[in-house]
């Protein structure tokens, strides 16, 4: 404490000598920083016994800087510009005027959510550097370990939430999972669709392990899928489900990226738990007010999207 009261007080000094040797008048400066006369110029005389140097000389009208003080003015304008330059900054990214943000996400919230989220935040803040960092949970976890990430999105299903003391997870939204069929398929025109509807079907996912996909939370309630395709990506996907070569799971927020030909059907959610999606920062960490202004738009446009989610009516395949 005491440490930072000496550099303040350095600091007032400073600036004190700088407004004495700019106006030439001890007068001038005390009226101009509302001071005293005497204050001044025992801050003057401090100054000068701090530098063993005297830094002015007394006129019988005002006062004239000596070469000691003029060596000293380039230094005390140079620090007080910087100290100055340095407020200004670090107010900017108070504020979140500036500065980076770095984003992590999933495939499925890179397909509309994410980019809405930032092409938003932009334009609210134009001069923050936004960048994207894409990967599956694990792989963007270790990216915001690692430092390489400021915020990253994370899902998991409602029955196995995401434990991990390392991290700060902040709540976006509730997402259902749908499930995909060709607009043909006897499922197409089904209000809702239970595991009881689903013997027999072939499936296409991402793994031929069921817990390692969206099947994993009806896989633990007994269900036995049959995997007939792995297939990684959602496009890919989708193009085997429109051939009629199985079934998939859809979380609603690729729902928008559908292609035609396909119906989206509602799934029971106590038999196909909706996963959570959260963004994750460092716990005990500070939440830089860019990541913290960019959480509050992402949320809003992941409820809207979500929001804005049916499934849409089948339509017969040309």
């Amino acid at each position: 404490m005491d440490a930072m009261h000496n550099r303040n007080v350095q600091t007032e000094m400073l600036e004190v000598f700088r407004e004495v040797a700019t106006q030439r008048s001890i007068t001038g400066a005390a009226a101009t920083l509302r001071y005293t006369q005497s204050a001044v110029s025992r801050q003057m005389a401090a100054l000068e016994s701090e530098f063993g140097a005297r830094l002015f000389d007394r006129l019988p009208r005002g006062v004239a800087l000596t070469e000691e003080g003029r060596c000293l003015l380039a230094h005390a304008e140079a620090v007080l510009d910087r100290l100055a330059a340095a407020r200004r900054e670090v107010h900017a990214v108070r504020d979140a005027v500036t500065g980076r943000l770095r984003v992590g996400a999933f495939a499925t919230a890179d397909a509309a959510v994410v980019p809405r989220a930032m092409a938003r935040f932009r334009a609210e803040h134009p001069a923050v550097e936004v960048s994207l960092v894409e990967g599956l949970t694990a792989r963007l976890l270790g990216a915001l370990l690692s430092g390489d990430a400021d915020v990253v999105l994370v899902n998991t299903s409602a029955d196995r939430p995401f434990t991990d003391e390392r991290f700060r997870l902040h709540h976006l939204a509730d997402e259902p999972v749908l499930l995909a069929v060709r607009s043909d398929h006897p499922l197409a025109r089904a209000s809702l669709v239970r595991l009881a509807d689903l013997p027999g079907e072939a499936w296409v996912a991402g793994s031929s392990r069921p817990d390692e996909t969206l099947l994993g939370a009806s896989a633990r309630l007994g269900f036995a899928p049959r995997i007939d395709f792995v297939v990684r990506e959602w496009t890919a996907k989708f193009g085997f489900v429109a051939a009629g070569l199985g079934v998939t799971l859809v979380p609603a927020l690729a729902a928008g990226v559908v292609p035609p030909g396909l119906a989206l059907l509602p799934l029971d959610p106590s038999e196909f738990p909706p996963r959570l999606v959260q963004a994750a920062t460092l716990a005990g960490r500070t939440v830089p007010a860019t990541v913290a202004r960019f959480l509050a738009t992402l949320h809003d446009e992941t409820v809207a999207t979500l929001r804005h989610v049916s499934p849409p009516a089948p339509s017969n395949l040309p």
